[in-house]
């Protein structure tokens, strides 16, 4: 049987979406499509780093992000790069909040780890998921 084409991609809300739009893009993100709706709201934002894409929304209700605990909240989003240094730096600059400084791994890996100014948790490492090389 052929397994069907699938992709998977992150979605996110935020209270203050075009703040977020803001950060990503500080961070390197482009925005390719935004939808905007009443009252500054964004109904819809699309925005990619090499082959990572983030899709967010202004938040429609009250939620609670996870609250960081150690040094995760839980889950969060995990962006391969060949750079780590570099997006935790401009992750950090552009108002993020750094929990993991760009380390060393015991397993022969780089990585950081940031909140976004809302809370939400990134990732980024040399490690590749999957086999597929960093592209920068």
């Amino acid at each position: 049987m052929d397994e069907p084409a699938v992709t998977l991609h992150a979605y996110l809300s935020y209270d203050d979406a075009p703040g977020a739009i803001r950060w990503l893009e500080a961070v390197g993100f482009a925005t390719v499509t935004r939808q905007d709706g009443e009252g500054g709201r964004v109904d819809h934002a699309e925005l990619r780093l090499g082959r990572a894409v983030v899709m967010l929304a202004s938040s429609d209700a009250d939620y609670d992000v996870p609250s960081l605990k150690g040094a995760s909240t839980g889950g969060g989003l995990y962006l391969a790069t060949s750079d780590v240094d570099d997006l935790h730096d401009r992750a950090v600059g552009s108002g993020g909040r750094s929990v993991i400084r760009p380390e060393e791994t015991a397993w022969g890996s780089r990585r950081a780890r940031v909140l976004d100014p809302e809370g939400h948790e990134w990732s980024f490492g040399s490690y590749a998921p999957g086999g597929a090389a960093p592209s920068g």
